[in-house]
């Protein structure tokens, strides 16, 4: 009786471990597995200096570093590009994908 009790919670406590491991989500080492790949497929698509030039948004911005990159692979990805993007050529992209900036203008009396 006492044995198969402890059977019981043992395969309880294994079923309770898989379904926490499952539900946090991927471990680190697939994250950095995939943003190496990630990076790798940049290094294709990019010129030096267009990637360093993302890497400066980055640092300001980056949300729209990170959609600015999804949007290049998927554009890399579908067979849409057909060279390396250039600085000029990101520069243009990053004119058509930031949003516009409002003008305020205070008036005082």
């Amino acid at each position: 009786m006492d044995d198969d009790l402890e059977q019981i919670r043992k395969r309880r406590l294994e079923q309770l471990q898989a379904q926490q491991s499952a539900m946090q989500g991927p471990s680190t080492e697939e994250i950095e597995r995939a943003q190496a790949q990630r990076s790798a497929l940049l290094r294709q698509v990019l010129t030096p200096e267009a990637r360093e030039r993302l890497n400066s948004i980055r640092l300001t911005r980056p949300d729209f570093a990170d959609s600015v990159e999804s949007q290049l692979l998927v554009l890399y990805q579908s067979g849409r590009l057909s060279a390396q993007i250039t600085d000029e050529q990101l520069k243009q992209l990053l004119k058509q994908i930031a949003p516009k900036k409002q003008n305020i203008r205070i008036t005082r009396r």
